[in-house]
């Protein structure tokens, strides 16, 4: 992936080609890097920099938190 192809997409695009290129388990902070080195929208960066600092064990349990915080619209 590289970084033009991210900022053209929608943030549910952007989060779900962002966790599919993340190895796992991972933390925030290697969220957040990941995220900006592909070059993610401000509004991603902020999402993913807005988790609790803890370590995420799979795709699915990043996704169950970003949607429950950010509400029905996020359908990663």
């Amino acid at each position: 992936m590289t970084a033009s192809d991210i900022p053209g997409e929608s943030i549910d695009l952007q989060i779900a080609d962002l966790l599919g290129e993340v190895e796992f388990p991972t933390n925030k902070d290697a969220l957040v890097a990941a995220a900006r080195e592909a070059g993610a929208s401000n509004e991603v960066l902020a999402m993913l920099d807005g988790m609790p600092e803890q370590d995420y064990v799979d795709i699915e349990s990043v996704t169950r938190l970003i949607s429950g915080n950010y509400g029905p619209g996020l359908g990663i």
